[in-house]
């Protein structure tokens, strides 16, 4: 899977995990569990975003600051 597409795969699971919710119709277990997932999906998506970031700033002429202009 690419990098966006992974991303955009997690964005959209945590979309239909969130419409679930909204629902308003399930037990309340069912809802625990949503919660659950949502937060591990979350995660990853953090988790996916910080390794992005990492990756652009030791991209070859990046030093990781932005350059001050004069």
């Amino acid at each position: 899977m690419t990098e966006p597409d992974r991303l955009d795969t997690l964005v959209e699971r945590l979309e239909h995990l969130a419409a679930e919710l909204r629902s308003g119709q399930l037990d309340a277990d069912r809802a625990a569990a949503l919660v659950d997932d949502c937060a591990r999906v979350a995660a990853e998506a953090g988790a996916e975003l910080d390794r992005r970031v990492r990756a652009a700033d030791q991209a070859p002429g990046s030093a990781g600051q932005l350059a001050l202009e004069s």
